[in-house]
């Protein structure tokens, strides 16, 4: 099992740890700060003993980073691993921002089905089951998520079941939601929000998150 120090610790961008295996270009580690692509986030990007990580997937309990074939490593190596701050710091906002506008649509529009989700460096959606434009709930969204920036609330992560590795979020008075991402602290590291709707299809609509301080 990969120990994984970015639930502990998501603010850490550099982390020395050791090599616990190798299959060609495929490497596992002892721990790691480096996040792999799950619910939705996309993974961090950054280096391991300088090299370059060209992907970052979840395997069970392991995460198994991909390297360039000539990477030299071997199990029992140290290494170090680095991570781009700007990307993983847009990417925190950027999650906890699009879980914001998901329970509110949920507390506006009870039984709303979501059927997918993405959170990429730039942008975040979220797509739902809903025959209606969904633009009609932005006024009541917005004024909503200002308030809780505004509040500067807590946002507590934590196990819900440390041996299954499943994880949750939680915003006292607001929600709570199980997630295995990272978060910012506070509702107030988010910032302002610009919320854009898009019809993807019959039946179908996508609400697409931007940050206006990236």
């Amino acid at each position: 099992m990969t120990r994984k120090i970015f639930w502990q610790d998501p603010y850490r961008t550099a982390h020395k740890t050791r090599v616990s295996a190798v299959d060609k270009e495929h490497v596992c580690l002892e721990e790691t700060i480096f996040f792999a692509f799950s619910g939705g986030q996309e993974s961090d990007s950054g280096t391991l003993a300088g090299v370059a990580v060209l992907a970052a997937e979840k395997n069970g309990s392991d995460i198994v980073y991909t390297l360039p074939p000539d990477h030299g490593l071997q199990v029992g190596c140290e290494v170090e691993i680095l991570i781009d701050w700007e990307r993983r710091y847009r990417l925190m906002r950027l999650h906890f921002a699009a879980e914001m506008v998901l329970q509110l649509v949920y507390q506006l529009r009870p039984g709303i089905e979501r059927i997918g989700a993405h959170i990429a460096a730039d942008k975040a959606r979220i797509d739902f089951a809903h025959a209606e434009s969904i633009a009609v709930l932005f006024p009541q969204i917005e004024a909503r998520v200002e308030a809780l920036l505004t509040a500067g609330l807590p946002i507590v992560t934590a196990f819900s079941d440390e041996v299954v590795e499943r994880r949750y979020w939680e915003v006292e008075g607001f929600a709570r939601m199980a997630c295995g991402g990272t978060h910012p602290r506070s509702t107030s590291e988010i910032g302002a929000l610009k919320l854009k709707r898009k019809n993807i299809g019959k039946g179908k609509e996508r609400i697409e998150i931007t940050l206006v301080r990236m």
